[in-house]
């Protein structure tokens, strides 16, 4: 089927830098879409063109409302009307719903944020990968504990990687639960934020909140259990295929991870990346990417979080440029 779709004003966000979000629309649905002045010319299945039109008739009507898309925005939108396309592009931008867990009151801040929560109510599987201060971690242990409280799961299990960030810290004394409980502290803070700290003692007296390192993941089958696994990026290829294949019955799992942040020793491939390589299509898990737009600490870290990208694209530039030259090829 082929059909032409009249653009609006405002169309370059639906293209994106160099095209990248025709490329995505076409890798997600299938189709051929082919660009002259006014219009876009979509090639495909009837079904798939028809989620396409859609998409782009609702943009037209919402932009001459008022709204202003992103790139980013768009890229975002993209992705979660390829996993439902029943998803209707003014759905995204509706009053975002406000979530209760524990003592606070869930509201996502972001587009990508929104994206991430209903991700992680629809889907049994959630991936979210992003720069730190996006709320991520957050968000998950946010989602686990409302699960719990409303019994949706009879347990919480949020695992992380051992991992030293870059120094070493030598021999730590105490119990096995002591040398370990440094790595898993970001966890706890979200709990003792969500819940007060009687209540979260009082559930990790129990059972009823798990938080180990991955390690301790081996073996198991998680049923009736909300399992997190943070730091991601920092386990290998063996741990993040465990951990995947311990999710039971009436389970979820969502896996966060920062992919510019690895502090696995030389040579180790991060199990996130092979991951993110290798179940993206499957269904049932869905992957909600992050931005600085959407960190919720300081401006500050906003900035620091773009100057470091800006900084290792400047770097993979110069890596191609000083390819070429060697090469005595000129690529631009």
């Amino acid at each position: 089927m082929k059909k032409s779709v009249a653009l609006g004003q405002g169309a370059e966000a639906i293209f994106g830098t160099l095209d990248e979000n025709l490329q995505l629309l076409e890798s997600a649905f299938d189709v051929r879409i082919s660009l002259s002045e006014h219009t876009f010319d979509i090639e495909g299945s009837e079904n798939h063109v028809e989620v396409i039109e859609r998409l782009i008739s609702d943009y037209n009507q919402i932009r001459r409302e008022g709204m202003v898309f992103s790139n980013g925005d768009f890229k975002s939108i993209i992705k979660i009307i390829s996993e439902d396309s029943s998803i209707r592009l003014r759905d995204c931008f509706l009053p975002a719903k406000t979530r209760v867990s524990g003592r606070k009151q869930i509201s996502p801040r972001s587009l990508n944020q929104r994206c991430y929560l209903d991700a992680i109510e629809k889907f049994d599987m959630v991936f979210g990968i992003g720069p730190a201060g996006t709320g991520k971690t957050y968000l998950a242990v946010a989602m686990a504990v409302a699960a719990l409280l409303t019994k949706q799961v009879n347990r919480i299990v949020l695992a992380r990687p051992a991992v030293e960030a870059g120094e070493r810290l030598g021999f730590l004394p105490g119990s096995l639960q002591e040398k370990v409980d440094p790595y898993l502290r970001p966890l706890y803070d979200a709990l003792y934020d969500l819940l007060e700290t009687d209540k979260v003692d009082r559930y990790i007296e129990r059972g009823t909140i798990e938080i180990a390192p991955i390690a301790f993941m081996r073996g198991r089958t998680l049923n009736d259990a909300f399992v997190i696994l943070d730091e991601a990026q920092n386990t290998t290829s063996e741990q993040m295929k465990m951990f995947l294949t311990r999710l039971g019955f009436n389970s979820k799992a969502v896996i966060t991870g920062d992919i510019t942040q690895i502090d696995l020793p030389s040579g180790k491939t991060s199990g996130l990346i092979e991951a993110r390589n290798i179940v993206a299509k499957v269904d049932g898990i869905a992957f909600v990417y992050f931005n600085e737009r959407d960190v919720v600490r300081n401006p500050l870290v906003q900035r620091i979080v773009r100057a470091y990208d800006e900084h290792t694209n400047d770097k993979e530039f110069q890596s191609l440029t000083s390819q070429s030259s060697s090469d005595g090829i000129l690529r631009k």
